[in-house]
């Protein structure tokens, strides 16, 4: 299989064109005729998930998160995000990016989210069709707090709520996986009673109480669950070898 051919075969389930204007997505590097046997799933791509695909003989590297998210400076080994594009290009390894496609399309990261946390009856909640909204059973925010660590392997999350005892009552829930603390205001208005995203400013927190949101935040690397689904949709839609990365990229630790 080639790479136009993968792609083809990938974007039959998750279309380019699903992104949001000016999202850098598609092959970033590589040729459109060059062969593969194996394709290497990743949420980011860092020294460390290079490394694996080189390791791992992938010729191919699908991630969520752009590899050239701005437009470089240089190729030179100076710089840590031009070593690793350097990198990759000096393997031979090309580079395909979905980014906010998977976000918005139906049976996407999104729509996976719900399924683990039993969130029922998902909409969209904005027009540009990034967030879910949907109802649960009622139950306390410690409640669904643990859910949520459950679903996305977590020992800890943020909740934004000046009641630290965590019991209030909530039954419909928003959201929306990476940074979608722009949203919050569609998803009140959709009539949620809690906003699940990350990267939550401090002063958004404010403001979403204030409004009577109350939020939970499980951190970007949410978005790791990325990593299965499409690895599975993968096994479905092509004849490759498909590795699902087992690198920890999250640049956080919690102590």
């Amino acid at each position: 299989m080639n790479v136009a051919d993968f792609i083809k075969a990938y974007e039959s389930w998750c279309p380019a064109d699903l992104a949001l204007a000016d999202d850098p997505v598609g092959l970033q590097i590589g040729s459109l005729n060059q062969e593969i046997s194996r394709v290497l799933v990743t949420l980011d791509i860092r020294e460390q998930t290079v490394a694996e695909a080189i390791a791992k003989d992938c010729q191919l590297i699908l991630a969520k998160h752009p590899v050239i998210f701005r437009p470089l400076a240089g190729m030179t080994d100076a710089d840590s995000q031009e070593a690793i594009v350097r990198e990759l290009v000096q393997h031979d390894i090309a580079v395909y990016t979905c980014h906010t496609g998977i976000d918005i399309l139906q049976g996407g990261l999104n729509d996976y989210f719900c399924e683990l946390l039993d969130i029922k009856d998902v909409e969209n909640f904005n027009d540009e069709g990034l967030g879910r909204i949907g109802n649960v059973e009622m139950q306390t925010v410690a409640q669904f707090s643990d859910k949520v660590k459950q679903g996305f392997g977590q020992e800890r999350l943020r909740t934004v709520t000046y009641d630290h005892s965590l019991e209030q009552k909530i039954s419909r829930v928003a959201i929306c996986g990476g940074s979608g603390g722009n949203f919050w205001r569609e998803a009140r208005e959709a009539g949620a009673d809690v906003y699940i995203t990350a990267d939550i400013y401090y002063h958004t927190a404010h403001d979403m109480l204030s409004s009577g949101l109350l939020a939970i935040d499980p951190g970007h690397y949410m978005e790791r669950l990325f990593v299965p689904l499409v690895a599975t949709k993968l096994r479905e839609v092509t004849t490759l070898e498909v590795v699902a990365s087992k690198e920890n990229t999250n640049p956080f630790y919690d102590v």
